[in-house]
């Protein structure tokens, strides 16, 4: 969304300004209609009842991360008096004015998709949110013994006295505030109430189809945690703080210890967003305000769940027939061996290329047997991987464990600074460290985001390297909902590029002159300008496809609205933030503009490039977003293998055809909806696509897929 430019400017100056067609979309605006696009998903009645509420909880979470990251930066922008920093030249405190317009538009969608319409749907179909002064005795008596066994014992009311400041209220906590009255003397006091976030969100009644919130079945029973005292009023709240690390890199002897002690200052980090419940007093939500040092404007009402996040909790229900039907990642023909076992995959790599499309594509049965039998086999030396995120009980990191008790040389670098998972890598950095792993934590100043792994084996013929590079995470739970595609390749180019990339990482290397593959900062964004400009030489045949999660850079935009000024035709799928403008007369008329959202996260970079009749495909491990192309370790690598690029055709093919999921960019700044008319679903067809690949390798058939236009 285009937001008028307010600058200080002469009145001439400002004429020409606002005369002026903005040549990029806000990056925050933008991000909020991602958010907009997910919500649609809980307004739509063809969606599966459980998943439109798991998208009610995707939309919570991501505008939880938005507030406490580019809220936060904003905030921080408007204090430090800094006037635009982005392309688009709007002022801070403009965006957040605009901010807080949309996302007030976004919350009562919220309200009345939720409340309105899937509560009394839930209900029809046997799952009943209810209140808990709609209970009778009997539920009432069953709810006091659960609340006196599991949930009394563990909360902590905390009272605001003159011996009791005002207490910490963490970040995304959900509490209550309490006023309670001395009958004796009359003197009224504000307590708090943490509502426990290790307890379920929603409790279950004995019929287990009516549950009730957490938080009302703790407000039954304040009497218990205040004694003696009269319980005035009470409400939910929630508070949302700047959880941005920030760290001095270059300042930390220790970069874990300086990510650990960040992550500690964070818990204090400055309140930027205060979330009420409806009714709340004007006594308390001034009182809140106050004391968390917020302004009217950062007070945000929500009828209905406080912390819609926790709506995921219901999605987990046993209830299939109010869910997607469920499908079975497939094991690709080439990686199965006889009786349905496992291929050896060094074999097969020592004869061809492999392109994995998760979730369609099974994990297991490629990328973690990969990792899985190099760390079995005898013949390898040695195992390299980067590590940014990764499951709780992740088998790769087993298998590296493994490895190294075999007496492999097994590195990891994994990426301590991967923004809410620095907790987890660093007890993964632990674990592998006390196994006897060599663990890299990545490089001052830069973010390893890349996903690469390197397996050195002996072999008869000598030293042969074997590669996965992937465009998402080594994380089995991810991999069942992130679309993403990786190459497996023993390409002895790929694999010498591999072995400079992980001394870059692990040692003092500087090399930039890799052989296949391009790595940021060095020498990616150069890489993607040229293809883009090499495009627009031979306008008449030139064709662009880029699909990825963010398009950000300013440098990459410029070029592709020169690159379309020439006549090049140029679709781009863009999952998340776009700041290109397409359609528009004399900037972009041969730039289109969609973005798919849907039951699997678009997560994958693919990127086509005509070539003159050569067609090249990349997929990459990076957005076309400064800090992707800038503050990053990325790699694109190049697909050459024919049957390989059939399939990433294919996908791309697919995307560009639906019309369930899709929706597009106009040039008046507005997403809406594509109209369906073939009713062509990508990732439903990309199921079938699967499916259809194993039959077509058992029965013998070779036909190909549908191309590009």
């Amino acid at each position: 969304m285009a937001i008028e430019l307010e600058s200080q400017l002469s009145p001439g100056g400002q004429a020409e300004a606002e005369a002026a067609e903005p040549r990029y979309l806000n990056r925050e605006l933008s991000w909020l209609e991602f958010d907009a696009r997910v919500l649609a998903l809980t307004e739509d009645p063809t969606v599966p009842l459980l998943e439109r509420v798991k998208f009610c909880a995707i939309f919570a979470m991501n505008l939880d991360e938005f507030f406490y990251v580019r809220v936060a930066g904003l905030k921080d922008q408007v204090a430090a008096r800094l006037g635009p920093t982005a392309p688009d030249g709007i002022w801070p405190a403009e965006q957040l004015t605009a901010i807080r317009r949309r996302v007030t538009e976004l919350l009562a969608r919220l309200s009345t998709a939720f409340v309105g319409d899937i509560v009394p749907a839930l209900a029809n179909a046997g799952v009943r949110l209810v209140e808990w002064s709609s209970l009778d005795a009997a539920d009432r008596l069953h709810l006091v013994q659960v609340f006196d066994e599991r949930i009394f014992p563990v909360l902590t009311p905390l009272a605001v006295d003159p011996g009791h400041p005002f207490p910490y209220i963490s970040n995304l906590s959900l509490n209550l505030a309490v006023i309670v009255r001395d009958p004796d003397t009359a003197e009224r006091r504000f307590a708090r109430v943490k509502v426990p976030p290790l307890l379920d969100r929603f409790v279950a009644l004995p019929d287990g189809e009516r549950f009730v919130p957490l938080e009302q079945l703790i407000a039954a029973h304040l009497d218990q945690l205040f004694p003696g005292m009269e319980i005035e009023c009470h409400y939910p709240f929630r508070v949302t703080r700047n959880a941005d690390l920030t760290l001095e890199e270059e300042e930390a002897d220790d970069l874990l210890a300086a990510v650990e002690m960040e992550l500690r200052r964070q818990r204090f980090g400055r309140a930027v967003r205060l979330e009420i419940g409806p009714g709340m007093s004007d006594e308390v939500r001034e009182l809140l305000t106050a004391e968390l040092d917020l302004t009217p404007d950062d007070v945000y009402e929500l009828d209905g769940p406080l912390d819609p996040a926790g709506l995921m909790a219901l999605h987990e229900l046993e209830r299939p027939d109010l869910k997607d039907e469920p499908f079975q990642p497939t094991t690709q023909p080439v990686l199965q061996g006889a009786e349905n076992a496992q291929a050896d995959i060094f074999a097969v790599l020592r004869e061809r290329d492999v392109l994995m499309h998760h979730p369609y594509d099974s994990f297991v049965s490629s990328v973690e047997a990969f990792i899985a039998q190099a760390s079995r086999d005898p013949s390898v030396l040695a195992i390299k991987q980067t590590l940014y995120r990764t499951s709780g009980d992740s088998p790769i990191v087993r298998s590296l464990i493994r490895a190294t008790e075999r007496g492999k040389q097994v590195v990891a670098l994994i990426e301590v600074k991967a923004r809410g998972d620095e907790l987890a890598n660093i007890a993964w950095a632990r674990a592998l460290e006390e196994a006897g792993v060599h663990v890299v934590y990545g490089l001052v100043g830069l973010k390893t985001h890349c996903k690469a792994a390197l397996v050195v084996r002996e072999e008869p013929e000598g030293i042969r390297r074997y590669c996965h590079l992937g465009t998402g995470n080594y994380n089995s739970n991810t991999a069942r909902l992130y679309e993403d595609v990786g190459l497996l390749t023993a390409d002895p180019a790929i694999g010498a590029d591999l072995t400079d990339l992980f001394n870059y990482l692990t040692g003092y290397s500087r090399r930039v002159d890799y052989r296949r593959v391009e790595v940021a900062p060095s020498g990616l964004r150069t890489r993607m300008l040229d293809l883009i400009a090499r495009e627009a030489e031979d306008p008449n045949r030139g064709r662009i496809i880029m699909k990825m999660n963010s398009l950000v850079d300013q440098d990459v935009i410029d070029a592709l609205y020169d690159a379309s000024a020439r006549g090049v035709r140029i679709d781009l799928v863009v999952r998340g933030v776009c700041c290109l403008r397409p359609g528009v007369p004399g900037l972009s008329d041969n730039i289109r503009v969609r973005s798919i959202v849907g039951r699997y996260l678009e997560h994958s970079r693919i990127y086509y490039f005509a070539n003159r009749g050569n067609a090249e495909y990349y997929i990459a491990s990076a957005d076309m977003m400064p800090r992707n192309l800038d503050s990053r370790v990325e790699v694109i690598v190049p697909v050459a293998d024919p049957d390989l690029q059939a399939r990433l055709e294919e996908v791309l093919t697919a995307n560009l055809d639906d019309d369930a999921l899709a929706w597009e960019l106009g040039p008046d700044d507005e997403w809406r909806k594509v109209p369906a008319r073939q009713g062509l679903n990508v990732q439903l067809r990309l199921q079938e696509l699967a499916l259809e690949r194993v039959r077509r390798r058992r029965d013998g058939d070779a036909r190909g897929p549908q191309q590009l236009s």
